[in-house]
C-alpha cells in the first residue's frame, strides 16, 4: 500500500487549495473544535496521521457559526458551503484530493448532475467517497449550474466520511 501511495499523483480540482496559503493559526480560529475536555482538542496538523484519527476529527460538529441557512421550496435547509469544507479538509485530512469523475447533462437539458470523489490519504491507508449534486440550468443564483452541483456533490461526498453528517439528522436529536 505505501509504495503506490508513494508513486500515486495527488489531483486537486479547483475546490481544493493549499493547505499552507494561509497561516495554520488563521485556519484553527476559522475551524475551532476546541472544547473543555482533553478528548475533543484542538488537533494538530493531519500531515501522516492514520485514517482513524482524520475520520475522528471529519465527524465532529461543526461549529454553528460556520453552517449557513438557506430556503428551498419553502424548507430551512442548513448546509456548509464549499470553501469552508475545503478548509476544514485541508485542516483534519491535508493528504485529500478531491476530482469531477462525471458530468451529466439531463435529456431535456434543463439539469445537470456531478459525480464527485474525495479521497483521503492516512498513514495506513486511503479512502475515497462519492457522491453527487444536480442543479437546474435555470438557476438564477450565483455560480453557473456546473460550478452549484459540483460543491453539492463535493459537499455531500465529504459527508459521506463524517464532515458535516450532524445536519442531515440533526432533528433526531
Amino acid at each position: 500500500m505505501a509504495s503506490s501511495m508513494a508513486i500515486k499523483t495527488l489531483s486537486r480540482s479547483p475546490l481544493s487549495c493549499s493547505p499552507f496559503r494561509k497561516p495554520f493559526s488563521s485556519l484553527l480560529r476559522l475551524v475551532s473544535y476546541s472544547t473543555k475536555s482533553d478528548d475533543d482538542a484542538i488537533p494538530t496538523a493531519g500531515i501522516s496521521r492514520p485514517l482513524s484519527d482524520i475520520l475522528k476529527e471529519l465527524n465532529k460538529k461543526v461549529p454553528d457559526s460556520l453552517v449557513k441557512l438557506r430556503i428551498e421550496a419553502g424548507f430551512n435547509i442548513k448546509y456548509i458551503p464549499w470553501h469552508i469544507v475545503n478548509r476544514i479538509m485541508n485542516l483534519h485530512a491535508p493528504e485529500w484530493s478531491g476530482e469531477v469523475r462525471n458530468i451529466t447533462y439531463s435529456a431535456d437539458g434543463k439539469s445537470v448532475s456531478v459525480v464527485y470523489r474525495v479521497t483521503l490519504y492516512g498513514t495506513d491507508a486511503e479512502i475515497y467517497r462519492e457522491s453527487t449534486g444536480t442543479a437546474s440550468v435555470d438557476d438564477p443564483g450565483y455560480g453557473d449550474p456546473v460550478q452549484k452541483a459540483e460543491a453539492m456533490a463535493f459537499r455531500r461526498a465529504c459527508a459521506r466520511f463524517g464532515l458535516g453528517l450532524h445536519l442531515y439528522h440533526e432533528d433526531l436529536l
